[in-house]
């Protein structure tokens, strides 16, 4: 075994052992007899939950010779990342750097000084980066704001440095790509031309950026009321700051991790249920921190990063990041069985918060239960296997688990998603999570929190249609479109973006029109199976209402002999043989006029002329199917009424019944009936759509813990029911 205590750190570790244990027999009630005796509280500060900030710094410094960036005429540099590369990413790299200062702006103003960053405040946690975040938040709490931060899968990476680590798209004058990476990386090793090298774009692990990061939550300041980690002794009635400075150094936060599960008082139990020794242990550093930074507000930062030692993990170099798994997919579900000290703890914090009659906000990076409206499921009959990333769904034990440490209200990042959801287990415990949005995708917005009383909770979602200076990159983006438009070279063809996204006149229509380009240039193809691919990408609202409505026996084989009449081909269906007596192609004309006449008649019973769903093109719609995935409520206020309407009608129009589609070799076959296939699988999509944009509020709404209540205080809310 390869887990080491330093002696500083032994007789917390011995202290940890008996008190980490779920039963928490001795020193949970320690710490509960110490408690002082709770006194009315004041009302208390609202907090803004900031979360996948991706911040990027794109004025640094890179350090290099060889690539400082584009010159700007001032001095400085864009340090930026192509066009390209945003829009065929999950996340903004460039604008969000004016989003950030936008949302910091607006909680200023409106009197909000406590902010806390839910993970994947940085991409990445290369120095450049950290020292511009650094840099901006040391300016904004100059000005009286205080900051407490989570780690998320981003910052860090790795659980140690990766000094091999960098980018391939930067973005230089001429409209090309640039690689930048760490001095490692075996293209700088072997002084490959094509690349500049700088360890400005190493990843930092938990140590550097503890160090670098500290004032910002990770370590006490001495304006605290309390400060704690999960492995601190001392309780409040002992608290000072110097203890809590003990407590907070890195080799007094660091528990025992193994291939299978925690290790340390966790092992014996954890090895006897497997059968076999744990392997490949060592001790790791656990970020989390309790934090009451104003009388009656705990703010419990939780690091539910997981690093586990794969394959490549070395005990006799422990600290090579390339023996850890990343943190991405792992979240909570891991949590339960490699972080179990931390369910432990929170069952500490929250029974004295509800002994002391604190006001809890908890906040990790990862969603603590389903963040797609309970649409999961039928997202995985649906689409491609693995699509929208449904990996990362906590498993409904994984939910049950944390509702039983007590805690009721946790504020979660990671997916970019704007939502709600909530949990009630059959011990009677209420457990509420908000998925607060990222500042650097569509649907920008942050979260603001407010208790009102002990048992009731206002949540409000400011959105970022308005930022100052966001357009500020865009003539450098011209450059890269001029340069693509301009090269015959493929691979810069297959990379051509469309202009119109530098005509968008705020960052709210930027960030819708860069969600419709990124689910044309990766989306469909990630996530759509080839014949729902070629259907959503080809039919607009009025043709889709025609087909719902469409009977037919002529097939897809057949379309070939009638061109015209619908956008839909074979192409990605198996070639079958007809069998009966088949019909003529023909018929498909007169069945599509019927069809036509029917989609008039819910049309124009709904307000509509059939015309109108015209208005719906296949980009739209499929832009408008991914961006209620990612901001639910907040898309269908983007939609509007009448599209909201429209869409209304599409989910009503499918048969009750639709035909079972016919397969072979693995793929629908060609003798399917040409409505069979739309029918039966966008009757499914359309019901995902409507639970997505109808799940539980999530722009602004009430929490009451006592009656286990989400109401939506939110007048003008669209929804899809």
């Amino acid at each position: 075994m390869n887990f080491r205590f330093s002696n500083e750190g032994k007789a917390a570790r011995q202290l940890l052992s008996l008190c980490l244990p779920l039963a928490l027999i001795a020193c949970s009630s320690n710490k509960d007899a110490a408690a002082p005796t709770p006194e009315p509280i004041a009302e208390t500060p609202a907090v803004a939950v900031m979360s996948d900030v991706h911040f990027e710094n794109i004025y640094g410094d890179l350090k290099n010779a060889k690539f400082s960036g584009i010159p700007t005429g001032d001095g400085k540099f864009a340090t930026i990342r192509t066009m390209y590369a945003q829009l065929t990413s999950t996340r903004l790299f460039n604008e969000n750097y004016f989003a950030f200062r936008g949302a910091l702006d607006d909680a200023y103003a409106r009197g909000i000084r406590l902010v806390a960053l839910s993970g994947d405040y940085s991409d990445d946690a290369q120095p450049v980066n950290i020292d511009g975040i650094a840099a901006i938040l040391k300016e904004y709490q100059a000005k009286g704001m205080r900051f407490f931060i989570a780690p998320g899968n981003h910052d860090p990476n790795e659980p140690y440095d990766d000094d091999e680590a960098g980018k391939n798209d930067f973005l230089t004058a001429e409209g090309k790509e640039q690689k930048v990476y760490a001095i490692n990386y075996s293209g700088c090793k072997s002084q490959d031309a094509t690349v500049a090298c700088t360890n400005q774009l190493m990843e930092m692990g938990y140590e550097k950026l503890i160090a670098q990061l500290g004032e910002f939550g990770y370590m006490p300041n001495k304006a605290d009321v309390y400060w704690e980690t999960p492995f601190s002794s001392y309780a409040n009635a002992t608290y000072s700051y110097d203890a809590a400075l003990t407590s907070a150094d890195v080799k007094n936060r660091q528990f025992e991790i193994c291939a299978e599960g925690e290790g340390g008082s966790y092992k014996a139990e954890g090895e006897k249920t497997l059968g076999k020794a744990f392997s490949k242990c060592t001790s790791i550093i656990d970020s989390s921190y309790l934090v009451e930074p104003v009388k009656g507000v705990w703010l419990l930062s939780i690091d539910a990063n997981v690093h586990i030692p794969n394959s490549a993990f070395d005990p006799l170099n422990a600290k090579a990041f390339k023996g850890f798994d990343g943190a991405g997919n792992a979240g909570w579900n891991k949590v339960l069985t490699h972080k179990k000290h931390l369910l432990a703890w929170i069952k500490t914090v929250t029974a004295r918060a509800k002994s002391q009659g604190k006001r809890l906000i908890a906040f990790s990076h990862y969603p603590t239960m389903d963040f797609y409206a309970n649409q999961t499921d039928a997202m995985k009959a649906v689409f491609k296997s693995g699509a929208f990333q449904v990996a990362r769904v906590p498993e409904q034990a994984t939910t049950s688990a944390l509702a039983g440490t007590g805690m009721q209200l946790h504020m979660g990042g990671h997916m970019h998603f704007n939502g709600s959801n909530d949990y009630k287990d059959t011990a009677g415990n209420y457990f509420v999570n908000v998925q607060s949005p990222s500042l650097a995708v569509y649907g920008a917005a942050y979260k603001i929190v407010k208790y009102k009383d002990q048992d009731t909770v206002d949540i409000e979602t400011v959105s970022l249609n308005n930022v100052a200076r966001y357009n500020e990159l865009f003539k450098y983006y011209q450059t890269e479109y001029d340069y693509l438009q301009n090269s015959s070279l493929a691979a810069d063809v297959s990379k051509r973006w469309s202009k119109d996204i530098l005509a968008t006149k705020s960052y709210g229509e930027f960030t819708r029109f860069y969600f419709g380009e990124l689910s044309r240039l990766r989306f469909m193809d990630e996530y759509w199976p080839c014949e729902m691919k070629e259907a959503a990408t080809s039919l607009d609202g009025k043709q889709m209402l025609i087909l719902s409505q469409l009977q037919t026996q002529v097939t897809f084989a057949q379309l070939k002999d009638i061109p015209g009449v619908l956008p839909l081909t074979a192409t990605c269906m198996s070639k079958g043989s007809s069998s009966g007596t088949p019909v003529s192609a023909s018929q498909l004309t007169a069945d599509w006029t019927l069809a036509t006449t029917k989609a008039t008649q819910l049309a124009t019973a709904a307000g509509y002329k059939l015309d109108d769903f015209a208005k719906i093109t296949a980009y739209e719609f499929y832009g408008d199917f991914h961006r209620t995935v990612y901001a639910g409520e907040l898309a269908l206020r983007d939609m509007g009424t009448d599209r909201v309407k429209q869409y209304k009608v599409l989910m009503n129009a499918f048969p009750t019944s639709p035909a079972a589609i016919s397969m072979l070799d693995g793929k629908p076959s060609d003798q399917n009936a040409v409505n069979v296939l739309f029918q039966n699988q966008f009757k499914q999509v359309f019901s995902i759509l409507k639970g997505l944009g109808s799940g539980k509020p999530s722009d602004r709404f009430t929490i009451n813990f006592k009656t286990q209540t989400l109401t939506n205080t939110n007048t003008s809310s669209a929804s899809f029911n």
